[in-house]
């Protein structure tokens, strides 16, 4: 279900957002597609935040993991 409402944009964003809208079927389909792209951006950096933390926690132990398995690769 859509919802209409109003936002204020700057001249620039609007000049822009017109330069682009032609691929889309309106502002409005403009403006949400890049607003979903946006979202989606956010929660992947958020995951990716949680995920790097979670290596950092663990690199130590990881690292001697890593070290072990190539002692028993075969030199060349």
């Amino acid at each position: 279900m859509k919802v209409k409402t109003s936002i204020t944009l700057s001249e620039d964003v609007l000049r822009a957002l017109e330069e682009h809208v032609v691929s889309y079927k309106n502002r409005s389909d403009f403006i949400e597609a890049a607003l979903w792209a946006f979202i989606k951006q956010k929660i992947r950096d958020e995951q990716n935040a949680r995920d790097r933390t979670i290596l950092s926690r663990r690199a130590d132990a990881l690292n001697k993991e890593a070290q072990d398995v190539l002692s028993y690769q075969a030199p060349l």
